[in-house]
């Protein structure tokens, strides 16, 4: 689901699904606002994720410090202030993927996302440069004649965690919303279009080297390239029958939030679902409201989750849509036929995937997290991006759809650590390649 990013929607406001551009999250998918925390009402807490089980870690030789239930590994090295990478940031050697507290159901539910995962694994690139198609073959070749029962063992037998950077976490939560609308126009319903057609992506590392891997998107005024008009001039009528429209949406503050989720479901008169998934954006950045509204003191104690914001709009309309305004960026949606999918083209599974950033995490990988948030606490498959999902240990995490999915996800702002799961003798090598800007046995203090 190409998502902008979701302050676990709440921070969302200041930020799955899935794209390495911004957005997509089931691509909010959303930037989030730190500082903006705190659900409208009481989170429910999955039973799968709310184990009470204690870790039991083995293998540490170096103190640490506990954060949710791992202990965060200092660090031996100082990483750039602004790593660009995973590989700059500086890899630590974890705990054994043994130790880690998982149970059987949840293992065997990220054990099913990874195996869907696998083909990309070994065809992508890793831009985290971390690991190499090769390395996850062993892993992915094992998993085809393993039997899901068994997933707690096969983690442990092909996987090493890894610590990358300072390894301090923080994840946000998105979700599939569903919405209210028409196919047919009616009045004060908004439009919810598909891709302009004079929407141009352009690759400008064709143009130079140095550009390379850098994307912008924009429209051809005589003969220049220009932004693509942003939020204030589609809705005021610029698409001028330049994109397709999928359907109408009755509230546009619920559009609004489609559009930081990536995808969802439209919710027709005859009680029939109309399913959409992020197609594009217009190109420019988004900005997260939340914090605008928090800064600016509109934001009373209690109301600074998703719900309270979605409060606040629908009880100020003229100045809730100047705010939302104030995001210039705009999402272009597709009909789905299923599922919502992530940014590797893979449907995601709530409480299972999760949106990450892929200069510090390969697409598809495993990631364990120990967050001072038990039903966020867990292993998680990395399966989305977001425009707002940006950094290490950067996530958004996935919750599915409906009115549970929507309270936890509205209020997630977990804080911890943590674990990429990397093929087995992956620290080591980049030990040995890297020398000391890495942790572990062959990095000097």
């Amino acid at each position: 689901m190409r998502k902008l990013g979701g302050v676990g929607l709440a921070l969302l406001l200041s930020a799955c699904v899935g794209g390495v551009e911004p957005p997509r999250g089931v691509q909010a998918p959303v930037g989030r606002d730190p500082g903006v925390s705190g659900p409208a009402e009481p989170v429910r807490v999955h039973p799968m994720r709310d184990t009470g089980a204690s870790p039991n870690i083995r293998g540490i030789q170096s103190p640490a410090r506990m954060v949710g239930a791992v202990p965060f590994l200092p660090s031996p090295v100082t990483p750039p202030l602004q790593p660009a990478t995973a590989a700059e940031a500086g890899v630590i050697a974890g705990p054994a993927v043994s130790g880690l507290p998982i149970d059987d159901a949840q293992a065997q539910a990220a054990f099913a996302a990874f195996v869907t995962s696998c083909p990309s694994l070994v065809r992508r690139t890793d831009t985290s440069g971390l690991t190499r198609g090769s390395d996850w073959q062993p892993a992915c070749t094992a998993a085809s004649s393993t039997q899901r029962r068994d997933a707690r063992a096969f983690f442990a037998q092909w996987f090493e965690t890894a610590q990358i950077g300072d390894g301090k976490a923080f994840a946000t939560g998105y979700y599939e919303p569903e919405i209210a609308g028409s196919l047919e126009r009616r009045d004060g319903y908004a439009p919810i279009y598909g891709r302009p057609s004079d929407l141009i992506d352009v690759d400008l590392g064709a143009f130079s080297t140095a550009l390379k891997g850098k994307k912008i998107r924009g429209r051809v005024d005589r003969s220049n390239l220009v932004p693509y008009y942003d939020r204030t001039a589609i809705e005021q009528g610029a698409l001028s029958g330049n994109a397709p429209i999928l359907a109408w949406a009755r509230d546009p503050v619920e559009l609004f939030f489609l559009q930081i989720q990536g995808s969802g479901r439209i919710r027709l008169p005859d009680g029939e679902i109309l399913r959409v998934g992020y197609a594009t954006q217009n190109g420019r950045d988004y900005t997260g409201i939340g914090a605008l509204m928090k800064s600016r003191g509109l934001l009373a104690p209690g109301q600074t989750s998703m719900q309270g914001i979605v409060a606040w709009l629908h009880a100020h309309p003229a100045e809730g849509q100047a705010i939302m305004r104030e995001n210039k960026s705009f999402v272009f949606f597709r009909e789905l036929d299923g599922a919502p999918l992530g940014a590797l083209g893979l449907p995601v599974t709530g409480q299972v995937s999760a949106a990450a950033d892929v200069k510090f995490v390969p697409l598809g990988a495993p990631v364990f997290l120990s967050l001072d948030r038990q039903d966020a606490t867990g292993l998680w498959i990395a399966q989305d991006t977001g425009g707002a999902i940006k950094g290490s240990n950067r996530f958004d995490t996935f919750w599915g759809a409906g009115p549970a999915a929507e309270s936890t996800a509205g209020g997630m702002a977990g804080r911890g650590t943590a674990y990429l799961l990397l093929p087995i003798g992956t620290v080591a090598r980049l030990n040995q390649a890297n020398g000391a800007r890495y942790g572990g046995p062959s990095a000097q203090p």
